[in-house]
């Protein structure tokens, strides 16, 4: 009937209360008559001492010092204000006074990695000579290194922003739909997707819930989003890229301009910056001790470039590049700091793109054919959204599809679906990972995928 207590809650307050914690066991040191144990859940923990006396006996210390690191225990112990703060601990003002101890799960006594490595930043670890963890050895052995109070606080955040983005969507009066993960034609027609075999025929898995989204506004849904997998066959081995990724999707029906949809999405990451600088300072603080960062920065109403002044700016700063001619990652990351230095902010928006560099459902800008009525996203000088307006008509659609080479047979239900009146809509789709990311500062994208997939992983 015992109620466990959380390690995050053993405050002052409630000093000399008795209570049950269930942890891991971080680190064990035995001295003398006494035992320190550090117990750990998710990204809090606390000092534990077991010490000869009236509820501990010899053995009862010998056993505590000998329980192996990640083993998971119940302890009954009393809450204890310290007289010099803990600070190893992140509850610095109390320890547990330990009166039983029972091993719920006994862990191996040999680990692939010391999570106290898997946490040190390289840069101290290179300076003090120390232990540190490389990236695939964390991978390889995904369920330990996520047990780091770095990695706790990583998909905490994480969490917290697919939370606001329901939250904030639903409050502008989306809907949220699920969309079909296994298609019969590439949804972006091109080359670099999954084939699967569907009983006797061929499959695709989606790069894009694009289509299907385009088709529930054609439904009248008017403002839909969908959180869900989306799947690249792109053999591209960089920081940024994964096979399989979680989509944040955005598609909104508008009266006037597409600038109504680029505003709302636009709007909506504002506020998913917002509360996680309000509601996740702990995870925020906790990731930057081990890789410091500058806190993201961002302005309101957004700053919103067209690609043509981008280009100016690259081409005062040395770049050559072509009118029609799509942002090198080298070239966005430049941009990046260019914006930053000129307008401090980290998050900005690039409109009309040119039309050749964009996919067959882009609606051309009807005052420059050149150019087109979509956008991008950028976080720290990366992309973490590519939008446009859709085209919704199904003569226009044809001919786009025609002049990209698509096969129009594999994407007849697709063009059909405007052929009974459709709506002028945009949307946009937003990559989870790179934003958890580029928020946080982070270097890989890899650290912000649970269980990653690209072109060399597919365990665990």
């Amino acid at each position: 009937d015992r109620v466990l207590a959380l390690v995050k809650d053993l405050t002052v307050q409630k000093a000399d209360e008795v209570v049950w914690v269930r942890a891991r066991v971080h680190t064990s040191r035995a001295k003398g008559k006494q035992c320190f144990l550090v117990l750990r859940q998710q990204q809090f923990n606390v000092q534990a001492l077991v010490a000869v006396g009236d509820h501990a006996s010899k053995q009862m210390v010998k056993f505590a010092a000998n329980i192996n690191k990640e083993s998971i225990v119940d302890v009954e112990g009393v809450v204890r204000k310290v007289n010099q703060k803990i600070g190893s601990c992140t509850q610095q003002d109390v320890e547990l006074h330990v009166q039983k101890i029972y091993v719920i799960s006994l862990a191996e006594p040999r680990l692939p990695l010391q999570l106290d490595d898997a946490v040190r930043p390289e840069v101290e670890g290179e300076e003090e000579g120390r232990a540190t963890v490389n990236q695939d050895t964390r991978l390889d052995n995904r369920v330990i290194d996520l047990r780091t109070s770095t990695s706790q606080a990583i998909f905490r955040l994480q969490s917290g922003i697919c939370y606001l983005f329901r939250e904030t969507l639903i409050n502008k009066g989306f809907v949220e739909i699920q969309t079909p993960k296994i298609i019969s034609a590439a949804s972006e027609g091109g080359a670099n997707v999954f084939t699967v075999s569907y009983f006797k025929n061929n499959a695709y898995l989606a790069q894009s819930p694009q289509l299907y989204k385009q088709m529930c506004i054609c439904a009248d849904f008017e403002k839909v989003f969908c959180i869900g997998p989306v799947f690249r066959a792109e053999d591209s081995n960089t920081h940024r890229h994964l096979t399989e990724f979680v989509g944040l999707d955005i598609e909104m029906a508008f009266n006037y301009h597409y600038h109504e949809v680029l505003e709302e999405i636009a709007d909506t990451l504002v506020q998913i910056f917002k509360g996680l600088q309000e509601r996740f300072q702990t995870e925020i603080q906790t990731v930057n001790k081990q890789f410091p960062c500058e806190p993201f920065k961002f302005l309101e109403p957004t700053l919103r470039l067209e690609y043509c002044e981008a280009l100016a700016m690259l081409r005062e700063a040395g770049v050559e590049m072509e009118d029609e001619e799509d942002l090198s990652t080298p070239n966005e990351k430049l941009l990046g700091r260019l914006v930053k230095e000129k307008y401090d902010t980290d998050f900005y928006i690039l409109d009309k793109y040119p039309l050749a560099v964009r996919p067959f459902y882009t609606m051309p800008d009807p005052r420059n054919p050149k150019q087109s009525n979509s956008y991008d996203m950028f976080m720290r000088g990366e992309e973490i959204l590519s939008g446009a307006q859709r085209i919704h008509d199904p003569q226009l659609l044809t001919e786009r599809a025609s002049h990209h080479g698509i096969d129009l047979e594999k994407i007849k239900a697709y063009i059909d679906s405007f052929r009974f009146g459709a709506p002028p809509h945009a949307g946009g789709g937003i990559g989870l990972e790179r934003v958890t990311m580029l928020f946080l500062g982070l270097h890989n994208v890899r650290q912000t995928s649970m269980f990653p997939r690209d072109p060399k992983r597919l365990t665990p």
